[in-house]
């Protein structure tokens, strides 16, 4: 068991290397470095807010939706990081590319993927034509959080689960 789990650490090592190294140019820089904040909690709490105040029914209840799965997901983020603190890999790996102040809490697992899957979730759910855009955004955020150096991809993956968990839940509870 010991060995099968070095080979996927290894594997998920050479994964990153990869997207946070030989991806890395200007266009991808500049797009990723702005997408990412989609599941920063300012964007993910102020899009939704701002959806279930102002927008009619039914959008006005996914929105809400959207905002108790968002906060509801960070309580198993927050468990998470502090049961399993492992070292971003930026600060682990040297070589690793980042940006301007990075985040020095722990890497496992991503707050801002979990934000992103817990926030568009329900929209998918709601209206599933919504799924071509908001999916592949997500993932977008999460693929972001590789690429500037904060996160390792199995990070990014227990942040889409956690996420999307929450908000399946969240909307199978829905009263």
């Amino acid at each position: 068991m010991r060995h099968l789990f070095m080979k996927l650490h290894l594997l998920e090592r050479r994964l990153f290397k990869w997207i946070n190294g030989r991806l890395h140019n200007p266009f991808l820089n500049f797009w990723l470095f702005y997408l990412t904040h989609l599941g920063g909690a300012t964007s993910a709490i102020g899009i939704n807010l701002l959806i279930w105040a102002l927008s009619p029914q039914p959008l006005r209840t996914v929105g809400l939706q959207a905002l108790i799965a968002l906060a509801i997901s960070h309580l198993p983020v927050a468990i998470a990081k502090k049961l399993y603190p492992r070292v971003r890999p930026y600060l682990a790996l040297p070589g690793t590319n980042t940006f301007h102040n990075p985040l020095k809490d722990h890497s496992f697992p991503s707050g801002h993927t979990t934000a992103i899957f817990a926030s568009t979730v329900p929209y998918m759910v709601a209206f599933p034509v919504l799924t071509a855009i908001l999916l592949p955004l997500a993932c977008i955020v999460g693929f972001s959080r590789i690429y500037l150096g904060l996160h390792y991809p199995s990070d990014v993956a227990a942040g889409a689960v956690i996420g999307s968990g929450v908000a399946a839940g969240t909307i199978a509870l829905w009263f």
